[in-house]
């Protein structure tokens, strides 16, 4: 299980600092994703990360401003959200998925329950 944490409200160019915590002992075999949803609008990707944690990718929306990582030893994945702008409002959600990394929110397996994001102009 995936529990995510840490949205809130904050103003344009304000920072926030999301977390996704994993149940179970096999967290470092799963890719992790952070997936966002705002209203009437598709589920789209914003950042992944390997199983090591080396080898990071980002939407072209938000690079430059987020920042994925993760601590295996915590069984957790951090979304660092700076700069932070209106059109970043959105449900974020965590994802995991055995093996490699993906964006394509259809192949991650195991999905958090959401964490809202809204950010004021």
């Amino acid at each position: 299980q995936l529990q995510a944490s840490g949205g809130g409200l904050v103003q344009a160019g304000g920072s926030l600092r999301l977390s996704c915590a994993a149940s179970g002992r096999t967290f470092s075999m799963y890719a992790m994703g952070w997936f966002r949803q705002a209203p009437g609008k598709e589920r789209e990707f914003v950042a992944a990360i390997n199983r090591s944690g080396v080898g990071t990718g980002y939407a072209d929306s938000v690079k430059g401003r987020l920042t994925i990582s993760r601590d295996n030893a915590k069984n957790t994945v951090y979304l660092q959200m700076n700069s932070l702008k209106p059109e970043d409002t959105a449900v974020y959600y965590c994802a995991a998925r055995p093996g490699t990394t993906s964006t394509s929110p259809g192949d991650f397996t195991t999905w958090g329950q959401g964490t809202l994001v809204t950010v004021s102009s």
